[in-house]
C-alpha cells in the first residue's frame, strides 16, 4: 500500500514538473516571437497611401482599419505576411475620404490568441489628396508593444489683437494641421459679415496669423462679433473668439491686469483727495 502511494506521488510530481516545463518553453518561445515594424508613406498630392512592415508572427493575418477625422471607418483590409514576416498593402483615397484632416490607420495582429500587436499611424488628407507622409512604428527590438500616443492639439485661436479704434484685427492661433482654415465673422445678430479661406503658414510651434479688416455696412451693428476658425469637420479643429465693435471699429477691452491697475489708480486718487481735504480743514 505504501509502495503504491509513493508511486502515485512520484507520478504526480513528474506531471506537474512537465506542465511547468512546457509552459515555460511556450512562454520563452512567445517572448522571442514578438514584435512588429510598420511604415506608412505617401507623396505630396497623391491619392495612394502605401503601408508595409515586418512581423515576427508569420502565422496570423494582419487587419487594417482606416478611421476618418470624424471617427468613421472609411476603409478596411487584411493581409497575410510571407514566410519572412514581410507584408504590404495600399489604400486609395476614395469619395468616402471627404473630410479634411488626419486619417488614422489602425493595425492589429493577434498571434497566440492575444491582441499583443497593435499600432496606429496617421496620414493627412486634404481635398482628396495626401500630404507628404513617412511614419514608422516598431517594437521589434523590445519585443513588447508600447502604444505611441499622438496628442492631437487641434485648432485654437489664442488672441484677437487690435488697437482701440482700429479697423484691423490680427488673429493669432495654433493648429497641428496644414489644411486650409475657413474663417468666418458673425455679427451680434448672427449674420455672417465676412468669410475667408486661407492656407496657414505655420512656424515650428504651429502658430498662424491672419488679419481681418472691419468697417462697411455689414459691420454697422454695435456689439460682440464672433470670429470662428475651422479646419474640416472635426470639432477639435474649430474654435471661436469674440471682439467688441462700435461704429465699425474695435472697442478697447481691459484685461485683468489693466482692471487692477485702474482700480489701484482710482483708490490712490480717492486717498490723495481725502488727505488733501483733511489738510486744508481749519484747526481750532
Amino acid at each position: 500500500m505504501s509502495f503504491k502511494r509513493s508511486t502515485t506521488s512520484m507520478a504526480l510530481t513528474i506531471m506537474v514538473l512537465s506542465i511547468i516545463s512546457i509552459t515555460s518553453i511556450q512562454q520563452n518561445a512567445f517572448a522571442q516571437d514578438t514584435g512588429m515594424s510598420i511604415s506608412a508613406t505617401a507623396a505630396e498630392g497623391s491619392d495612394t497611401i502605401s503601408v508595409s512592415g515586418n512581423t515576427r508572427s508569420q502565422i496570423t493575418d494582419i487587419t487594417f482599419t482606416v478611421i476618418s477625422p470624424g471617427l468613421n471607418v472609411v476603409s478596411i483590409d487584411q493581409v497575410t505576411p510571407d514566410a519572412n514576416g514581410d507584408f504590404a498593402t495600399e489604400f486609395k483615397v476614395s469619395s468616402m475620404w471627404k473630410e479634411n484632416g488626419f486619417y488614422t490607420i489602425e493595425i492589429e495582429q493577434s498571434p497566440h490568441g492575444s491582441s499583443l500587436y497593435k499600432a496606429s499611424l496617421r496620414v493627412e488628407v486634404i481635398n482628396g489628396r495626401t500630404s507628404e507622409t513617412d511614419e514608422t512604428e516598431s517594437t521589434l527590438e523590445t519585443g513588447f508593444f508600447e502604444p505611441k500616443v499622438t496628442v492631437r492639439t487641434g485648432l485654437t485661436i489664442k488672441e484677437a489683437n487690435s488697437m482701440a479704434g482700429s479697423s484691423t484685427i490680427s488673429i493669432i492661433g495654433t493648429t497641428d494641421s496644414a489644411s486650409s482654415i475657413t474663417l468666418k465673422v458673425l455679427a451680434p445678430n448672427g449674420n455672417i459679415v465676412t468669410a475667408d479661406q486661407f492656407a496657414p503658414v505655420l512656424d515650428e510651434k504651429g502658430h498662424f496669423l491672419k488679419d481681418i479688416t472691419t468697417g462697411g455696412p455689414l459691420w454697422s451693428q454695435d456689439g460682440q462679433y464672433t470670429i470662428v476658425a475651422q479646419q474640416g469637420d472635426d470639432p477639435r479643429y474649430k474654435h471661436s473668439i469674440e471682439v467688441g465693435i462700435k461704429d465699425g471699429v474695435v472697442i478697447p477691452e481691459f484685461g485683468t491686469i489693466a482692471v487692477m491697475i485702474l482700480a489701484v489708480a482710482i483708490i490712490s486718487i480717492i486717498a490723495v483727495s481725502a488727505k488733501s481735504r483733511l489738510s486744508i480743514m481749519p484747526r481750532y
